[in-house]
């Protein structure tokens, strides 16, 4: 049950291990609405956590194909709709001469789809989030780890899951206000 006053509860871990096994368990705790912070990517921590978003490889499929259309399209009605010009006497709309802009415009627009898209899931800029509000979060650009219980979980209840983390091994855990 979500409570208004709170966002979460924090619990901070000295290493990465420690860090996995904590969201390993407190997954197979019950609990959903979990993040996670460090210094560095950790490629487990995902699906530690129950993180599966599949979206941007969606957006960087639609990136190329607006790309592929742009660039085949352009040429086209250059060539063959407004500015006709018969050369060695090859079609206006010969595709193979297509091919290079067209592949080029794809896969510029598949790599901006992919910045942008990336930008705008991980929510960025973030000028503020609550665990901000940490003192000891600022430890997380440097070499410590967190685990984020937030307070919308299904299964969260301040004391039990405070008292939970603690069972983990954290080095310190906190009460995150929005």
């Amino acid at each position: 049950m979500a409570d208004p006053a709170l966002h979460g509860v924090l619990a901070e871990f000295d290493n990465p291990t420690s860090l996995l096994n904590a969201a390993h368990k407190a997954r197979e705790a019950g609990y959903r609405d979990l993040d996670a912070f460090t210094p560095y990517p950790i490629e487990e921590i995902s699906d530690a956590i129950g993180f599966h978003d599949r979206r941007l490889s969606k957006i960087v499929l639609g990136g190329g194909l607006a790309g592929m259309l742009a660039g085949y399209g352009l040429q086209y009605w250059v060539h063959a709709v407004t500015y006709p010009i018969n050369v060695a006497g090859k079609p206006p709309n010969s595709w193979p001469q297509f091919v290079p802009v067209t592949f080029e415009l794809t896969i510029l627009f598949s790599a901006l789809a992919a910045v942008i898209g990336m930008i705008v899931l991980n929510g960025l800029p973030m000028p503020y989030h609550p665990v901000f509000n940490v003192p000891r979060f600022s430890n997380a650009s440097r070499d410590r780890f967190f685990l984020l219980v937030e307070a919308t979980d299904p299964k969260f209840d301040r004391k039990q899951t405070m008292d939970f983390l603690k069972t983990l091994q954290a080095r310190e855990v906190s009460e995150v206000e929005p």
